[in-house]
């Protein structure tokens, strides 16, 4: 019986660690459609965040079979319940990489980013994709080191966030209000898909230390 247990624990981490590697893709093909202005690619991502949402739904009946029947204590009990707020962070990322999708949905045929802005949101889309990435790899190994490296990255993140933002407030923009809020939301997402992975290697810190690193700045 202990041995079906560990292998349940062993696979809610591969459900949350599968997640991650789902919202990576989500994330990168999201931002292909935006930059290639791609609507075939913009639609995938659309159709597959059902997944994503499944792949939730059936880490969070795991983790709640296991407080049900198994009632774990000490760092088995930190990893059942951290599972379930690392879920919902994980299925937040997909919806916010379904959000950048929607948008180059919406303005197809014609592009969301004007040129001043491609290299960036480029870079921010590859930036949230290592992120995804390393948060399953750390999910994997609970590697307490490559976690904090994770806050690193989400620095890269908001000082794309905020060249961005110097971008729009420049004498020179003369695209007008649209695009301008376009680019605003989707910076935005960026952003909070970082952030959402920085909570989920908090999470496996808590998990191997039994201490919660402090509130994620927003």
């Amino acid at each position: 019986m202990r041995d079906v247990y560990q292998e349940q624990l062993a696979g809610l981490s591969d459900v949350l660690a599968g997640m991650c590697l789902q919202v990576a893709t989500a994330m990168e093909q999201a931002t292909r459609a935006l930059l290639e202005v791609d609507l075939q690619v913009a639609e995938q991502v659309i159709a597959e965040d059902l997944r994503i949402d499944d792949l939730r739904a059936d880490a969070e009946e795991k983790a709640f079979g296991l407080l049900l029947l198994q009632a774990p204590v000490a760092t088995d009990l930190r990893v059942v319940t951290s599972a379930i707020h690392s879920a919902g962070d994980i299925e937040r990322m997909g919806d916010l990489a379904l959000h950048v999708a929607q948008t180059a949905r919406r303005r197809h045929p014609h592009p969301v980013l004007p040129a001043e802005v491609t290299g960036y949101f480029a870079e921010m889309g590859s930036t949230g994709t290592a992120l995804a990435r390393k948060a399953a790899e750390v999910i994997r190994t609970r590697d307490v080191d490559m976690a904090s490296t994770l806050e690193a990255d989400d620095d890269t993140m908001d000082d794309l966030h905020r060249h961005i933002f110097s971008v729009l407030l420049a004498p020179s923009w003369a695209h007008g209000v649209r695009p301008a809020v376009d680019i605003t939301l989707l910076a935005r997402f960026y952003e909070r898909y970082a952030d959402h992975a920085v909570s989920v290697a908090r999470r496996v810190v808590y998990v191997v230390t039994g201490r919660m690193p402090g509130p994620l700045a927003v």
